[in-house]
Order: C-alpha cells, then sequence, then structure tokens
C-alpha cells in the first residue's frame, strides 16, 4: 500500500466520504470503541477508527463459526498479504475470497460482516493516512491477523477454541487485544518522551489484557453457543470437575460460576498496570484521556457485577453494566478527566453503580 497512490472516495461521493463512512460503521460493531473515538479529536480519532476496524475484518472472520477452520485460516493469511506493503495480493482478492462466506443483508442487521463487505473501502481509506499512522498500525494489526489465524489452526480439528491454560489465554487475549493495545501505544507515543513512551509500552499490554479477560468472563454463553469457543481454562474447570464442553450445562452452573469469579480475579490483577498506563498517557494530536477513561471504568464496573452475580455469564444476556451506568458516566466524564482523579473513580465505580454515586451529575 505504501508503495501506490492514495485513493479517496468514489467519483460520486464527497472527500471525506470514507472516513465518514469508517465512523459510522464503528457504532455498529463496539459500544465501547464507539464511545471512545468519540470522545477523542481529529487526527486521532481518524487513526484509531481506522486502526479498529482493520483489526474488525480479522476478528470477524476468526470468530465465525460457519467457515471451516482451514479457510478461515487461509483468509486471514491473505488479508495479512493485503496489509505487507511488500505483497502484491490486493484487497478486492480479499474481498474475492471471502465473498462466499458473507452473510446476505450485510448492510442490514450483520454490522460485523458489513465491515468485512466493505474491507476494501476500509483498506482504501487506510492508504490514504499518513505515513507515520500506517508505520504505528500496520505492525500491530499484522500481528493480530496472524496470532488470530495461528489459533484457528492450532484448534482446527476441534471446530473452535478451547484454552488449556492461564498462559494461553494471556496468549490468545494478546493476539487479540494487546496488538490493539500496541497500535493505540505508538499512535500516542508519538509525542511521548523516551520515559514516558517507556512506561506506556510497559504497561499497555495489562489495559488491553484487563478490557479483553473482562469480555472472557461476561460472555461466556454467547462464545461457546455462538462461536464454539471456550476462553475459561480448561485447568481451571478441571480443578472444578467440568468438562469444558459441557460448561453451559445446568449442573455445573455453580462450578462454572466459580471458574468466572476466578477467572474475573485474575483480569482484576492487571487493573493497577493498566491505570497506569492511562496516567501516563499524552494528551496530543487529538489524544483525550477520558476517551480510555471510560472503557477502564466500565471495565471495572463489569468486575463489579461479575462479583456480584457470576452464574449470570452463563445466560445468553450474558453480564453487563446497565445503560443508565453508561450514561451517567459519559455525562459526567465527558467535558474531561485529570489523570490525579482516576483513583478516586476507580474505587467508587468498584464499589456501586455510577449513576448511584455522589460523583455523577
Amino acid at each position: 500500500m505504501d508503495n501506490q497512490p492514495p485513493t479517496s472516495a468514489t467519483a460520486d461521493e464527497p472527500p471525506g466520504a470514507d472516513i465518514e463512512w469508517c465512523h459510522q460503521a464503528v457504532q455498529g460493531v463496539s459500544r465501547t470503541f464507539a464511545i471512545t473515538i468519540e470522545l477523542l479529536d481529529t487526527p486521532m480519532a481518524d487513526a484509531i477508527c481506522v486502526g479498529y476496524l482493520l483489526c474488525r475484518v480479522a476478528d470477524t472472520i476468526e470468530d465465525a463459526g460457519h467457515i471451516p477452520p482451514a479457510e478461515q485460516a487461509s483468509l486471514l493469511h491473505q488479508y495479512d498479504a493485503v496489509l505487507d506493503p511488500t505483497d502484491a495480493t490486493t484487497v478486492e482478492e480479499f474481498r474475492e475470497a471471502v465473498d462466499e462466506w458473507i452473510p446476505d443483508d450485510t448492510d442490514g442487521d450483520d454490522a460485523d460482516w458489513s465491515v468485512v463487505s466493505h474491507a476494501p473501502r476500509i483498506v482504501r481509506t487506510f492508504g490514504t493516512c499518513s505515513p507515520s499512522v500506517r508505520q504505528a498500525v500496520r505492525p500491530p494489526v499484522r500481528e493480530l491477523v496472524n496470532g488470530m489465524a495461528m489459533f484457528v489452526e492450532r484448534y482446527a480439528d476441534t471446530g473452535g477454541l478451547r484454552i488449556g491454560s492461564r498462559a494461553e489465554l494471556e496468549e490468545y487475549c494478546y493476539y487479540v487485544a494487546g496488538t490493539v493495545g500496541e497500535l493505540i501505544t505508538n499512535l500516542v507515543c508519538q509525542d511521548a518522551d523516551s520515559a514516558q513512551a517507556s512506561r506506556l509500552r510497559e504497561t499497555s499490554e495489562s489495559f488491553s489484557l484487563l478490557l479483553q479477560l473482562v469480555n472472557v468472563t461476561k460472555d461466556v454463553y454467547v462464545d461457546y453457543h455462538d462461536e464454539n469457543n471456550v476462553y475459561l481454562p480448561e485447568t481451571w474447570l478441571d480443578e472444578a470437575d467440568v468438562p469444558q464442553d459441557e460448561l453451559c450445562d445446568p449442573e455445573h452452573s455453580d462450578d462454572v460460576a466459580d471458574v468466572v469469579a476466578r477467572t474475573a480475579d485474575h483480569a482484576h490483577s492487571f487493573t493497577d498496570d493498566a491505570q497506569t498506563y492511562l496516567e501516563t498517557m499524552p494528551r496530543e494530536r487529538g489524544n483525550r484521556l477520558v476517551a480510555w477513561t471510560i472503557p477502564y471504568l466500565l471495565a471495572v464496573g463489569t468486575l463489579r457485577e461479575v462479583r456480584k452475580r457470576p452464574e449470570d455469564a452463563l445466560r445468553r444476556a450474558g453480564i453487563k453494566v446497565s445503560r443508565e451506568e453508561v450514561h451517567s458516566l459519559i455525562a459526567s466524564l465527558s467535558s474531561g478527566v485529570e489523570r490525579e482523579t482516576l483513583g478516586e473513580l476507580r474505587r467508587t465505580i468498584s464499589e456501586r453503580p455510577f449513576h448511584r454515586s455522589s460523583n455523577s451529575i
């Protein structure tokens, strides 16, 4: 892509139509990232938006239970080739290869597959980004894509992921989320001094692991029934005498709830370093601390809810903070947040819903 002249919107669209479409697309595929991007200013908002959508294309393919593992891995490797500036593979070739697996009505209810369907537009928009943004975004995205392909190939015979140990869980979380943290850090580090950049890189993985492990704890039912993936480590389930393929059976609900709570405790172990990451983050090029503080606090709030009712992770609705709490948090902090207040905010939201605390407005 770096060797090709940038392309922009098609002739019948106004300038800026591609990046505008990207911002609209994020709204449909990730509530958390949509909130973050809305709170960033340009040019950071645009860079994070496009980088996230590049990752989302791969994520949707990796999660697709209707695609055979060998084909999933092949598509992911082809997508990586598209992102390799030294490879001649085009995004149009990738789009043609993935076409048979894209469900009907991708511009309707299925926002994730709409993003895959529009991969050429996303890659085209990425090609218009500045060289510094492309250099910051491309390596972690490619690492994410290759890591996903590796896990698909590793569990090709089971038809879905079956995480074996805590170490493997962290390895998986690194590839699907830690790489996104690197992408973010690469972008925000452009204006950081050496000590600040070093501290950010030391703690960025903790920030990402926290958020991803929270996802693991709250969506056990959906991950298993919709994607045939089990992220709760087999070693932990074995200790509870629960076979991985029976984790949603009612007879095991109490034991699995204990493993969910254990996973939440492990997620909580990353909260201190994640807070340090936020406290170190520079606010340049449109970056705003509040944009990353809100997903951090929502993760803390979700862990609070997991502690109350871990058994809800075994229901389709999963575990989440209420819309009331999300709206209250955004309303209270959207004008900005200071580093010095992060600890107090974290303590508050870990104890009770934000809209019921004295910190809400």
